[in-house]
């Protein structure tokens, strides 16, 4: 039997589409089934980044808090810079976990990524309000000042005027220029004690009520040193010229431990550690521990992976 043109043409497309549909379901069936291995793979590797990212976050928040504590400027620096070596290093495995799960993360490893992208914009503004703070020092250097120079000059002229009180303790204004000296004195010591309050307080109203007492005692010093100026046995005297001065030299020292004091980038920062970033830390890390578990979490047909299944 002889098939005609138009039959014949027929059967060959009916041929032809079978063949297609065949090539079809078999590329259907072998993409149901894939390779468990791959998967491992490709599950470890998103696991494996959200562990470096736990592990960055952890160090730069360790050197964070060592730049914060550092008692040195050059310290601060070294560490502040770890800290925020160790941010970028953070950004730069999360931005490889996004670009691996928009190949193949479920859409819940997707949201809790997300979900971290947003805190760790606020992790990376907090640190670096944070560290730029941290470096600078202040408190630290009001603390030396006053401690140092100030200490020396008040040291200085407290010596001037008892050696001053003694020589004149027999003549007629004896009494008179003990009272004068010992008051001034007293009223330098008592600035002095004020100042280390001063550099540790948060408030700015504290600082106010604080500075608001120096001036009186300041006050009363310059009172008492122009008193004993004015008595003639006492004009020109050398003792009395150096405690004068002994005391000017104090007043421009606490000027700058107060402009330092104000400034309160020690204490500042060490309260944005202790509080916000903190929190926020707390929060990414909790974050990356939730797309942590829901990565291991996938399963792989043939394969247990991750956390043991809980017994029945």
């Amino acid at each position: 039997m002889t098939l005609r043109p138009g039959a014949r043409d027929g059967l060959w497309m009916a041929a032809g589409a079978a063949t297609l549909l065949l090539l079809i379901l078999l590329t259907l069936h072998f993409r149901k089934q894939p390779n468990p291995a791959a998967q491992l793979a490709f599950k470890a590797e998103r696991a494996d980044l959200v562990g470096q990212m736990q592990l960055g976050l952890a160090s730069a928040s360790e050197a964070e808090k060592s730049a914060v504590l550092a008692i040195t400027d050059q310290e601060s620096q070294a560490f502040a810079d770890q800290a925020r070596a160790a941010a970028t290093g953070v950004e730069q495995e999360r931005r490889e976990l996004e670009q691996l799960l928009t190949k193949g993360g479920t859409q819940g490893e997707k949201d809790l990524l997300d979900e971290f992208s947003q805190l760790f914009i606020e992790f990376q503004r907090i640190d670096d309000e944070l560290l730029k703070l941290a470096v600078q020092n202040t408190n630290l250097k009001a603390y030396a000042l006053a401690f140092g120079p100030a200490a020396g000059s008040l040291s200085e002229m407290s010596a001037a005027l008892s050696h001053l009180a003694a020589a004149n303790a027999d003549s007629p204004d004896g009494k008179k220029v003990m009272r004068l000296a010992f008051g001034a004195e007293i009223g330098a010591l008592r600035i002095q004690t004020l100042l280390p309050p001063h550099i540790a307080e948060a408030s700015d109203a504290r600082m106010d009520e604080l500075e608001a007492l120096m001036t009186q005692e300041d006050e009363q010093v310059r009172s008492d040193l122009a008193g004993l100026g004015a008595l003639a046995k006492l004009s020109g005297d050398a003792d009395l010229v150096t405690a004068t001065s002994r005391y000017d030299q104090f007043r421009e020292i606490k000027r700058q431990i107060l402009a330092l004091s104000r400034e309160n980038t020690n204490v500042r920062s060490l309260s944005i550690s202790l509080n916000q970033k903190r929190k926020v830390m707390f929060s990414c890390q909790e974050a990356l521990r939730h797309l942590e578990d829901a990565i291991l979490e996938e399963p792989i047909e043939g394969v247990t992976y991750g956390r043991p299944a809980k017994p029945r």
